[in-house]
Protein backbone atom coordinates (compact mmCIF):
# COMPACT_ATOMS: atom_id res chain seq x y z
CA UNK A 1 0.00 0.00 0.00
CA UNK A 2 1.55 3.78 -0.86
CA UNK A 3 2.49 5.71 2.03
CA UNK A 4 0.15 8.64 3.14
CA UNK A 5 2.05 11.92 2.24
CA UNK A 6 -0.13 13.29 5.32
CA UNK A 7 -2.06 11.32 7.85
CA UNK A 8 -4.69 12.85 10.07
CA UNK A 9 -6.13 11.14 12.84
CA UNK A 10 -8.53 12.03 14.76
CA UNK A 11 -8.77 15.80 14.35
CA UNK A 12 -10.83 18.19 16.54
CA UNK A 13 -10.66 21.66 16.56
CA UNK A 14 -12.94 24.89 18.37
CA UNK A 15 -12.62 28.53 18.86
CA UNK A 16 -14.11 29.17 22.25
CA UNK A 17 -17.08 26.98 22.43
CA UNK A 18 -17.84 27.05 19.04
CA UNK A 19 -16.69 23.00 17.86
CA UNK A 20 -15.34 23.59 13.91
CA UNK A 21 -13.90 20.30 13.60
CA UNK A 22 -14.66 16.70 15.20
CA UNK A 23 -12.79 13.52 14.76
CA UNK A 24 -11.36 14.03 11.27
CA UNK A 25 -9.56 10.69 10.11
CA UNK A 26 -7.87 11.15 6.37
CA UNK A 27 -5.08 10.07 4.53
CA UNK A 28 -3.65 12.06 1.37
CA UNK A 29 -2.03 10.16 -1.37
CA UNK A 30 0.50 10.74 -3.82
CA UNK A 31 -0.73 10.52 -7.58
CA UNK A 32 -4.47 11.17 -6.10
CA UNK A 33 -6.17 13.80 -6.54
CA UNK A 34 -8.55 14.70 -3.52
CA UNK A 35 -11.01 17.20 -3.61
CA UNK A 36 -12.72 18.87 -0.26
CA UNK A 37 -16.44 20.03 -0.65
CA UNK A 38 -18.77 21.55 2.41
CA UNK A 39 -21.18 24.60 2.74
CA UNK A 40 -19.52 27.43 4.14
CA UNK A 41 -18.97 27.22 8.20
CA UNK A 42 -18.13 23.45 7.22
CA UNK A 43 -14.61 23.85 8.71
CA UNK A 44 -13.00 23.60 5.05
CA UNK A 45 -10.37 26.30 5.91
CA UNK A 46 -9.77 25.56 9.31
CA UNK A 47 -8.59 21.91 8.36
CA UNK A 48 -6.79 23.16 5.17
CA UNK A 49 -4.45 25.51 7.81
CA UNK A 50 -4.36 22.39 10.28
CA UNK A 51 -2.56 20.12 7.11
CA UNK A 52 0.05 23.13 5.51
CA UNK A 53 0.81 23.38 9.59
CA UNK A 54 -0.16 27.03 10.16
CA UNK A 55 -2.57 25.63 13.03
CA UNK A 56 -2.93 23.14 15.68
CA UNK A 57 -5.66 20.69 16.32
CA UNK A 58 -7.09 20.53 19.87
CA UNK A 59 -6.43 17.45 19.89
CA UNK A 60 -5.84 14.08 17.73
CA UNK A 61 -2.37 13.77 15.09
CA UNK A 62 -1.33 15.01 11.87
CA UNK A 63 1.54 12.73 10.28
CA UNK A 64 3.60 14.34 7.47
CA UNK A 65 5.50 11.87 5.72
CA UNK A 66 9.51 13.16 5.62
CA UNK A 67 9.63 13.32 2.24
CA UNK A 68 6.88 15.90 2.28
CA UNK A 69 7.06 19.26 0.17
CA UNK A 70 4.17 21.20 0.05
CA UNK A 71 3.08 23.79 -2.59
CA UNK A 72 0.27 25.96 -2.03
CA UNK A 73 -2.55 28.15 -3.99
CA UNK A 74 -4.42 30.37 -2.25
CA UNK A 75 -8.36 31.48 -3.43
CA UNK A 76 -6.82 34.53 -4.33
CA UNK A 77 -4.11 37.24 -3.55
CA UNK A 78 -4.16 41.04 -3.33
CA UNK A 79 -1.23 43.25 -5.10
CA UNK A 80 -0.95 46.65 -5.21
CA UNK A 81 -1.60 47.73 -8.70
CA UNK A 82 1.06 50.22 -8.39
CA UNK A 83 3.71 47.61 -7.15
CA UNK A 84 6.09 47.16 -10.59
CA UNK A 85 6.28 43.39 -10.65
CA UNK A 86 6.25 41.03 -14.13
CA UNK A 87 4.80 37.72 -13.60
CA UNK A 88 8.22 36.19 -13.33
CA UNK A 89 9.21 38.09 -10.47
CA UNK A 90 6.10 37.23 -8.51
CA UNK A 91 6.81 33.56 -9.30
CA UNK A 92 10.14 34.73 -7.76
CA UNK A 93 9.19 35.80 -4.44
CA UNK A 94 9.16 32.16 -3.52
CA UNK A 95 12.38 32.00 -3.62
CA UNK A 96 13.55 30.56 -6.48
CA UNK A 97 15.81 30.71 -9.88
CA UNK A 98 14.62 33.03 -13.10
CA UNK A 99 14.50 30.01 -14.97
CA UNK A 100 12.57 27.72 -12.33
CA UNK A 101 10.11 30.53 -12.98
CA UNK A 102 10.01 30.68 -16.56
CA UNK A 103 9.87 26.70 -16.63
CA UNK A 104 6.72 26.83 -14.10
CA UNK A 105 5.18 29.22 -16.44
CA UNK A 106 5.47 27.39 -19.24
CA UNK A 107 4.22 24.38 -17.63
CA UNK A 108 0.87 26.15 -16.86
CA UNK A 109 0.89 27.65 -20.50
CA UNK A 110 0.87 30.95 -19.97
CA UNK A 111 5.51 31.38 -20.44
CA UNK A 112 4.70 34.41 -23.14
CA UNK A 113 3.48 36.41 -20.04
CA UNK A 114 6.90 36.27 -18.10
CA UNK A 115 7.82 39.70 -18.29
CA UNK A 116 3.91 41.18 -18.39
CA UNK A 117 2.62 42.90 -15.16
CA UNK A 118 1.34 40.83 -13.22
CA UNK A 119 -1.54 43.25 -12.11
CA UNK A 120 -2.57 43.13 -16.18
CA UNK A 121 -3.35 39.09 -16.03
CA UNK A 122 -7.07 38.47 -16.44
CA UNK A 123 -8.65 36.16 -13.93
CA UNK A 124 -7.56 32.71 -15.68
CA UNK A 125 -3.82 33.97 -16.11
CA UNK A 126 -4.11 34.72 -12.98
CA UNK A 127 -5.32 31.47 -11.84
CA UNK A 128 -2.45 29.88 -13.76
CA UNK A 129 0.40 32.32 -12.29
CA UNK A 130 -0.66 31.52 -8.62
CA UNK A 131 -0.51 27.64 -9.54
CA UNK A 132 2.94 28.22 -11.23
CA UNK A 133 4.00 29.64 -7.82
CA UNK A 134 2.80 26.11 -6.39
CA UNK A 135 4.70 24.00 -8.66
CA UNK A 136 7.59 26.25 -8.98
CA UNK A 137 9.86 24.12 -6.33
CA UNK A 138 8.69 20.59 -6.84
CA UNK A 139 6.88 19.80 -4.34
CA UNK A 140 4.75 16.55 -4.09
CA UNK A 141 1.87 17.78 -2.44
CA UNK A 142 -0.52 20.56 -3.99
CA UNK A 143 -3.18 22.50 -1.77
CA UNK A 144 -5.40 24.11 -4.60
CA UNK A 145 -7.83 26.41 -2.64
CA UNK A 146 -10.44 27.42 -5.25
CA UNK A 147 -8.16 26.80 -7.72
CA UNK A 148 -10.92 27.87 -10.50
CA UNK A 149 -11.87 31.08 -8.19
CA UNK A 150 -12.96 34.52 -10.77
CA UNK A 151 -12.73 32.05 -14.29
CA UNK A 152 -15.45 31.03 -16.49
CA UNK A 153 -17.14 27.62 -17.12
CA UNK A 154 -14.74 26.90 -20.56
CA UNK A 155 -11.41 28.30 -18.38
CA UNK A 156 -12.48 25.81 -15.27
CA UNK A 157 -12.27 23.10 -17.28
CA UNK A 158 -9.30 23.88 -18.92
CA UNK A 159 -7.27 24.07 -15.43
CA UNK A 160 -9.01 21.18 -14.06
CA UNK A 161 -7.93 19.28 -16.73
CA UNK A 162 -4.19 20.95 -16.33
CA UNK A 163 -4.19 20.29 -12.71
CA UNK A 164 -5.05 16.50 -13.69
CA UNK A 165 -2.06 16.76 -16.25
CA UNK A 166 0.27 18.33 -13.44
CA UNK A 167 -0.83 15.91 -10.50
CA UNK A 168 0.76 12.67 -12.72
CA UNK A 169 3.78 14.48 -14.37
CA UNK A 170 4.69 15.94 -11.30
CA UNK A 171 3.54 12.70 -9.53
CA UNK A 172 1.99 14.54 -6.62
CA UNK A 173 -0.38 14.55 -4.23
CA UNK A 174 -3.49 17.43 -4.74
CA UNK A 175 -5.86 18.48 -2.53
CA UNK A 176 -8.63 20.64 -3.88
CA UNK A 177 -11.18 23.09 -1.81
CA UNK A 178 -14.32 23.58 -4.24
CA UNK A 179 -17.50 25.07 -3.80
CA UNK A 180 -18.02 23.98 -7.69
CA UNK A 181 -19.50 20.60 -7.22
CA UNK A 182 -20.80 20.62 -11.08
CA UNK A 183 -17.44 20.68 -13.05
CA UNK A 184 -15.06 19.18 -10.00
CA UNK A 185 -16.40 15.96 -9.56
CA UNK A 186 -15.05 14.68 -12.67
CA UNK A 187 -11.77 16.27 -12.21
CA UNK A 188 -11.03 14.14 -9.13
CA UNK A 189 -10.17 10.87 -7.52
CA UNK A 190 -11.24 10.62 -3.94
CA UNK A 191 -14.06 13.59 -2.70
CA UNK A 192 -14.37 14.52 0.68
CA UNK A 193 -17.90 15.76 2.03
CA UNK A 194 -16.99 17.96 5.24
CA UNK A 195 -19.48 19.49 7.53
CA UNK A 196 -17.14 20.02 10.58
CA UNK A 197 -17.11 16.11 10.42
CA UNK A 198 -16.74 14.06 7.53
CA UNK A 199 -20.35 12.90 6.42
CA UNK A 200 -19.26 11.10 3.56
CA UNK A 201 -16.02 10.05 1.35
CA UNK A 202 -15.22 8.01 -1.99
CA UNK A 203 -15.12 7.99 -5.57
CA UNK A 204 -17.79 11.18 -6.71
CA UNK A 205 -20.09 8.80 -7.86
CA UNK A 206 -20.60 7.25 -4.99
CA UNK A 207 -20.48 10.24 -2.61
CA UNK A 208 -22.78 12.15 -5.04
CA UNK A 209 -25.68 9.42 -4.33
CA UNK A 210 -24.99 9.30 -0.12
CA UNK A 211 -27.73 10.37 1.57
CA UNK A 212 -25.66 12.63 3.45
CA UNK A 213 -24.61 14.74 0.78
CA UNK A 214 -27.91 15.02 -0.74
CA UNK A 215 -29.33 16.31 2.12
CA UNK A 216 -26.75 19.32 1.93
CA UNK A 217 -26.62 19.95 -1.52
CA UNK A 218 -29.61 18.17 -2.65
CA UNK A 219 -30.04 15.56 -5.96
CA UNK A 220 -29.34 18.66 -8.66
CA UNK A 221 -25.19 18.22 -9.27
CA UNK A 222 -24.68 15.61 -11.90
CA UNK A 223 -21.08 14.85 -12.90
CA UNK A 224 -20.13 16.61 -15.60
CA UNK A 225 -18.97 15.52 -18.87
CA UNK A 226 -17.22 17.21 -21.48
CA UNK A 227 -17.30 16.00 -25.01
CA UNK A 228 -15.35 17.47 -27.74
CA UNK A 229 -13.13 17.08 -30.26
CA UNK A 230 -10.76 20.46 -29.56
CA UNK A 231 -8.94 22.33 -26.77
CA UNK A 232 -9.34 25.51 -25.37
CA UNK A 233 -6.48 28.36 -25.40
CA UNK A 234 -5.91 29.97 -22.33
CA UNK A 235 -8.11 32.78 -23.48
CA UNK A 236 -11.11 29.72 -23.46
CA UNK A 237 -11.23 30.31 -27.24
CA UNK A 238 -11.80 26.83 -29.46
CA UNK A 239 -8.86 25.18 -30.90
CA UNK A 240 -8.60 21.94 -32.92
CA UNK A 241 -6.29 19.64 -32.34
CA UNK A 242 -3.44 21.37 -34.05
CA UNK A 243 -4.01 24.37 -31.78
CA UNK A 244 -5.44 26.06 -35.08
CA UNK A 245 -8.95 28.61 -33.80
CA UNK A 246 -12.31 26.71 -34.61
CA UNK A 247 -14.14 30.12 -35.32
CA UNK A 248 -17.82 30.26 -34.66
CA UNK A 249 -17.85 26.82 -32.84
CA UNK A 250 -18.30 26.21 -29.40
CA UNK A 251 -18.32 23.27 -26.96
CA UNK A 252 -20.83 20.33 -26.86
CA UNK A 253 -21.46 20.09 -22.76
CA UNK A 254 -23.39 16.57 -21.56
Amino acid sequence: MTKPLIKLEQISKSFGARPVLENISMQLLRGEITTLIGPNGAGKSTLVRIILGLLKPDSGSVQPSDELKIGYMPQKISIDPTLPISTCRFLQLANTSHSACHAALEKVGIGHLAKAPVQTLSGGEMQRALLARAIVRNPNFLVLDEPVQGVDVTGQNALYTMIAELSKSLNCGVLMVSHDLHLVMSATDHVICLNQHICCQGNPEQVTQDQAYIDIFGQTTAIYAHQHDHQHSIHGEVLDKQGNHKHGEGCSHD
